[in-house]
């Protein structure tokens, strides 16, 4: 059986670059950083991070919805409302039995978490609100993306730690190609700026400590990087089949030609030192998508601002793509959203291929001389991408790569 294409249909994102597709796209070509320091982490050893402008989800979901919802499906459903309205579908049209959903998370439901856990301390038992396990599920996102949505077919979480966002997405290419959904709603969110996980971070020795100058503390590639900084985002993409596009005369914004998955089973944080792992799946990835090294003309890099990431990645790179394709990391002005920020840089992949335009990576003021890539800086690269490959790589040795390229 001949497989069949995969489009991309529609976007919507929030991140601390903005409030909606638009808004971010903007912020990320800007190049300037997000992290600033948060009220809520005062007096913590880490006390800042990116944060999305300030917004009131009761206004976009009403009042009682988003007062039973943890701020991660919130912003998941707000996303996937979004992409909706991108891709031109109405969920009063279609047939619910052949939508799915498929949402990743890293952490979950931080927020709902510390606030309850405070209030049984603080106050006993009868002040934890009876919502709280609908609430905390890892299930929940995709859960209320469906209820939001009516989409009746799979709805699934995915757990792949920071590439989680990119496993949903493929995920649900493969409910696509196997013709279980005409449509899938597949993509990532996370809302964990809380104090206990900011301090578990910075505990582990994988956060940024610049806690002098914000702004400057995400900054990949770069020779003084220190660790990453901890980011909040959602972001959903709708795929479809090109065929079912084609028939309701629905244009694609990009198409998801290939992916490849692999896990190091090395270490529970660190990646293999040799990128076994990354490379396999940058292969699988070209192999899957029917394409050589060479056609890839742009890779939006993993790139954390971690002293031994960003250096195995870069290598690996290297190895795989000899031709020096550009790379770019948009963390550097977005943070690391952990499990949101594979769909935040597949979406951000798209548009790169849909305008024709590469972010700069913030913060990179002299690379790493142990880094040989050909790195985007300061300002946009104004290039025409018929084919990229977006990378995504988490604790535990999990490693995703998607290939997209121009429909």
């Amino acid at each position: 059986m001949i497989r069949p294409e995969i489009a991309v249909t529609g976007l919507g994102m929030l991140t601390p670059a903005g409030i909606g597709v638009e808004a971010t796209w903007q912020g990320v070509l800007d190049g300037k950083s997000t992290a600033a320091t948060s009220e809520q982490l005062a007096g913590l050893p880490v006390d800042f991070c990116c944060s999305l402008p300030p917004f009131d989800a009761s206004d976009i979901l009403g009042r009682r919805t988003a007062h039973r919802l943890d701020r991660s499906s919130q912003l998941a459903v707000i996303a996937a409302q979004e992409a909706l309205r991108d891709a031109g579908l109405d969920p009063a049209t279609w047939d619910s039995s052949r939508v799915g959903v498929v949402i990743g998370c890293g952490v979950g439901a931080s927020h709902t978490w510390e606030t309850q856990g405070r209030r049984l301390q603080e106050s006993g038992p009868r002040r934890v609100s009876p919502l709280l396990l609908p609430m905390i599920g890892p299930s929940t996102p995709a859960g209320e993306v469906a209820l939001a949505c009516g989409a009746q077919g799979p709805s699934l979480a995915t757990g792949t730690a920071c590439a989680s966002g990119a496993t949903a997405i493929v995920i649900a290419r493969d409910l696509l190609t196997s013709r279980q959904c005409d449509v899938v709603i597949a993509g990532g969110t996370e809302a964990c700026n809380t104090p206990l996980i900011v301090t578990g971070l910075a505990q582990l020795g994988a956060l940024s400590s610049r806690c002098d100058d914000p702004a400057s503390a995400s900054r990949p590639f770069d020779a003084a990087r220190d660790g990453f900084v901890l980011g909040e985002a959602a972001a959903v993409v709708i795929l479809e089949r090109v065929t079912d596009t084609i028939a309701r005369r629905h244009r694609p914004r990009a198409l998801l030609a290939g992916c490849g998955s692999t896990t190091d089973a090395y270490h529970p944080t660190t990646p293999h030192p040799e990128g076994r792992g990354i490379e396999a799946a940058m292969r699988t990835a070209l192999t899957d998508a029917g394409l050589h090294a060479s056609d890839i003309g742009y890779v939006n890099a993993h790139g954390t601002s971690t002293r031994l990431n960003d250096t195995v990645e870069a290598h690996t790179l290297r190895n795989v793509l000899p031709h020096g394709p550009y790379v770019t990391s948009t963390k550097g002005v977005l943070g690391h959203s952990l499990g949101a920020t594979g769909a935040v840089e597949a979406a951000l992949t798209v548009l790169s291929i849909q305008h024709a335009l590469i972010p700069p990576t913030a913060n990179l003021e002299h690379a790493d001389p142990d880094i040989e890539l050909n790195l985007v800086t300061t300002t946009p690269v104004d290039q025409p991408v018929t084919t990229a490959l977006s990378n995504s790589f988490g604790f535990g040795g999990h490693n995703v790569v998607l290939a997209f390229r121009t429909p």
